[in-house]
């Protein structure tokens, strides 16, 4: 019995994946919760979907395609905010524009050149094809991240919060705003090679909402997330492995019943002290 349950991790190319998925969880899991006090979390996904092109172009080059992917989503994240800066329009629409149409461009772009590059593992990743490479350049990036998000925490959240306050205390917004676009870019390359560029996405968002909605204050809302984070890695990959399934989007499946059952706790909660108040 006890043989069967540890059969996946008796796999190289499963343990693998289980270290990936620890090593990510972290930053992945700190900036989600920024992005969701900022309600910044189409940006997370405009910028996933911006580095498509930056990964092609980077192929053509000849140079290693994180720096092409690091390179389109900062460059995406940057016009964002200059557009909705200097325009009246709205900072949705803004990146809803950019985002499809770069995305629109990477796939023009790949349909283009002849290469042996899959678009599958760009777009879904591929996290059963993880080698020590990508262990060593993905856990570096998330580290440093995670790291940097940890140090400057108070600053990000004061900014998140009253942009206006935060100014006033002396605080650099304008660092802290674009080195936020920057780690947000960086994550994602980091998560390029396992769960690719669409994946990506819910790992961005999905943390920093079950954990908003479990938690009150922001520093267990971090821990919080990186729980959940690493909770659903860990069991979408050993469940993967049992339903024959790809590991990806049974994490993102498990995230998402992970946000509903905290959304329907909540709901609970609030009915039971909605009827305690009652006369």
């Amino acid at each position: 019995m006890m043989d069967n349950l540890l059969l996946p991790l008796q796999f190289p190319f499963m343990q693998n994946a289980f270290l990936i998925v620890i090593l990510i969880a972290p930053a992945a899991a700190i900036l989600s919760c920024f992005l969701v006090l900022k309600g910044w979390s189409l940006m997370g996904d405009a910028t996933s979907h911006a580095v498509l092109p930056g990964v092609v172009l980077a192929y053509v080059a000849g140079v290693p395609l994180l720096i092409g992917a690091f390179v389109a989503g900062l460059f995406c994240a940057l016009a964002t905010g200059f557009i909705r800066d200097n325009s009246r329009v709205k900072q949705d629409t803004v990146m809803g524009v950019i985002f499809s149409g770069m995305f629109g461009l990477g796939v023009v772009l790949y349909t283009k050149i002849e290469t042996d590059l899959h678009l599958d593992h760009i777009l879904f990743g591929n996290m059963l094809g993880i080698g020590t490479s990508d262990l060593l350049v993905s856990g570096a990036i998330a580290l440093s991240v995670a790291v940097a998000l940890l140090a400057l925490w108070r600053d990000l959240l004061a900014h998140a919060f009253d942009p206006v306050q935060a100014r006033m205390v002396g605080l650099r917004i304008n660092m802290l705003h674009y080195g936020l676009l920057a780690a947000i870019s960086a994550v994602i390359v980091a998560m390029l090679s396992s769960v690719g560029i669409i994946l990506s996405v819910a790992y961005l968002i999905a943390p920093g909402a079950i954990a908003f909605l479990l938690v009150r204050r922001f520093s267990a809302m971090m821990w919080a997330a990186m729980g959940v984070t690493w909770v659903a890695g860990i069991s979408g990959i050993y469940l993967s492995f049992w339903l024959d399934s790809a590991p990806a989007p049974t994490i993102v499946l498990i995230l998402t019943a992970m946000f509903l059952a905290a959304l329907a706790r909540m709901q609970i909660r609030q009915r039971r002290a909605v009827t305690h108040e009652r006369p």
